[in-house]
């Protein structure tokens, strides 16, 4: 389980990555995170020429990942998305999604590791 705090606006948010988010994610928005962020991934990356596509499915794939890592890591933030979004200025999702996928590849990395020991 890896934990990484980020700066959104004036607010530390605090995001966690273990086993237990695939079946988070699922139970909340009934979808398969793997899928979503390898979606994510593809869409993030850079084109060649300097410029990104994220397309209207892919911010919302970011609030959802960013929002079950947030409530894993706090699990006092609200219960609904909308609401924990609402607590936050706008803000680049070019800055915090690469911290996001950072943490999930720690986590992923961090598991394989330890499954050939």
């Amino acid at each position: 389980m890896l934990k990484k705090t980020v700066t959104i606006g004036d607010k530390e948010v605090t995001f966690k990555s273990s086993a237990a988010i695939p079946r988070m994610y699922r139970i909340k928005f009934k979808r398969d995170i793997f899928k979503d962020l390898t979606k994510l991934e593809k869409s993030y990356k850079d084109k060649g020429d300097g410029t990104t596509e994220m397309e209207i499915e892919d911010l919302e794939i970011f609030e959802n990942v960013a929002y079950v890592m947030a409530l894993h890591a706090d699990p006092s933030i609200p219960g609904e998305i909308g609401e924990w979004l609402d607590q936050f200025e706008m803000f680049s999702i070019y800055e915090i999604l690469p911290e996001i996928l950072e943490l999930w590849g720690s986590n992923l990395f961090t598991d394989v590791n330890a499954k050939k020991n």
